[in-house]
């Protein structure tokens, strides 16, 4: 299973440049979180200061008891071999063809003889969709391959926290539905705490059990994915909902004036629907995170907003629903 991940109190800066203050989340074990955020907030500095590759000047993050800021430093490399981290691009060496880059990690912190490395490496690129590519050159194949490269290369220690920077950067509707089943089918098979950084709204609306949004230096939620999908605070309703009207701007936050501008002529947006997460597909197990995510959220449901609220029981209302109508009759033997 996945390890919990707790962050307290994050704050970063480049020289004067403040990225974030004053961050603070849990990653519930096992479970499927997404940042989201407008281009600029920080989110990829965000994943680098998670995995201790850079340095938060205040705040701790806890992952079996090491502080990933503050712990000496080899107990911060022992424990970032836990981590998985797929990168925006890819992150591939260019002269190694695809088997040779998923094995680097292997060869690099392992004493694995070379058979048993082919056998790990040869799965991983079977989970990932790519059997027949490994001899290819990084060059040779697609942005989407790359990604799922990237994917493997992520997989092949065997992570118990996976780190995602854009799955979708780059890729066209079609390849980000497949990256986004991906992860999905990925979290049922390994049971990892996942964490993916994007600005997909179609990823953010179908793959995760929790859901976060950077702006303005600040995280502006977290929690189960009800809550931000629901929210009616203007920064998410205008992300969710693709407007120019609201608190983002092209550069930067927009000043106060241009809001009350558009305050006096905004059209109210739609309701917003909530669609049903992605299910593994066919063939895999169910996602062990679904029943340990049930059992959290409705231990804290009293404490979130109502329209979360509804949400959720909304949801296991027809979930229940749907399990009924698909048992067998009794007595059916089946």
């Amino acid at each position: 299973m996945g390890i919990e991940v707790v962050v307290e109190g994050l704050t970063k800066s480049f020289g004067k440049q403040s990225i974030w203050r004053d961050v603070s989340l849990t990653l519930p074990a096992g479970e499927v979180s997404v940042m989201l955020g407008p281009s600029g907030t920080g989110k990829t500095v965000f994943l680098k200061s998670l995995i201790g590759l850079l340095k938060p000047e205040k705040g701790r993050v806890l992952i079996n008891g090491v502080d990933m800021v503050n712990s000496p430093e080899k107990d911060i490399y022992e424990t970032r071999k836990l981590f998985g981290l797929m990168f925006q691009d890819g992150a591939l060496f260019g002269s190694m063809s695809l088997f040779d880059n998923i094995a680097f990690p292997l060869r690099e912190h392992t004493r694995k003889k070379e058979s048993e490395i082919r056998r790990i490496v040869m799965e991983r690129i079977e989970v990932v969709g790519l059997l027949g590519a490994e001899g290819k050159l990084p060059g040779e194949i697609s942005g989407g391959m790359r990604k799922r490269a990237g994917l493997a290369r992520a997989l092949v220690l065997d992570p118990q926290i996976i780190l995602c920077d854009e799955p979708d950067s780059g890729l066209d509707p079609v390849r980000t539905a497949y990256i986004s089943q991906l992860l999905i089918d990925l979290n049922a098979q390994l049971d990892a705490t996942m964490l993916i950084v994007t600005h997909n709204l179609d990823i953010a609306a179908t793959v995760p059990d929790n859901m976060g949004m950077l702006f303005l230096r600040r995280l502006v939620t977290f929690g189960p994915r009800e809550v931000l999908l629901t929210s009616d605070e203007p920064v998410v309703a205008q992300f969710l909902g693709g407007r120019r009207e609201g608190p983002i701007g092209m550069s930067e936050e927009k000043d106060a004036a241009t809001l009350a501008a558009e305050a006096g002529a905004l059209v109210p947006a739609a309701p917003r629907v909530i669609v049903p997460q992605l299910e593994p597909s066919p063939g895999l197990p169910p996602r062990q995170a679904v029943t340990r995510r049930r059992q959290r959220v409705m231990g804290m449901i009293d404490s979130l907003p109502p329209a979360a609220r509804s949400a959720i029981r909304d949801t296991y209302a027809k979930n229940a629903r749907a399990a009924t109508l698909t048992m067998p009759p009794a007595g059916s033997g089946a």
